[in-house]
């Protein structure tokens, strides 16, 4: 399907996650829409697959192997973005992890220890290192992408 809107021309998406599904669907369209797009995920063969999938689309895109508990990753991620377009204006938080099927309070804690790591640290510190470079280009645009378990009761 072709796209003629071009609300993002000069802009810049960093998204977390975003090689499948939701993520990639993400990246997709805000390509269509003139981004440039860095997309991501913990999996090499990922990001080299969406990244073929994207420029084949004649999408602007690079792609960055992260996962956004890993601080040394994310700050790769982070410098490829910039090196590569000259900013980041929209961030999109996708990664997350359910390494716990069932009751909460059934939930041992490891697995909740590995859910908050990246659901919620990953995910704050990845926004915090970025809002400074967003301050840089004058604002930005952030996006977190979250679980229909953040509104059902599963105690």
């Amino acid at each position: 399907m072709q796209h003629n809107c071009a609300r993002f021309v000069g802009k810049v998406a960093v998204l977390s996650a975003s090689t499948n599904g939701i993520g990639l669907a993400i990246a997709r369209r805000l390509g269509q829409e003139k981004a440039k797009v860095v997309v991501s995920s913990r999996k090499l063969g990922n990001v080299t697959r969406a990244v073929d999938i994207l420029q084949k689309e004649n999408i602007e895109a690079i792609g960055v192997q992260c996962h956004i508990s890993n601080s040394e990753e994310r700050a790769q991620l982070i410098e490829k973005a910039v090196d590569h377009f000259g900013g980041i204006d929209v961030l999109v938080v996708n990664a997350g992890v359910n390494p716990h099927i069932g009751r909460m309070l059934d939930c041992p804690e490891a697995a909740w220890d590995k859910s908050f790591d990246v659901n919620v640290k990953g995910a704050f510190l990845l926004t915090k290192e970025v809002i400074p470079l967003m301050k840089k280009r004058k604002g930005g645009n952030i996006v977190y992408i979250s679980t229909i378990s953040a509104y059902k009761d599963t105690f």
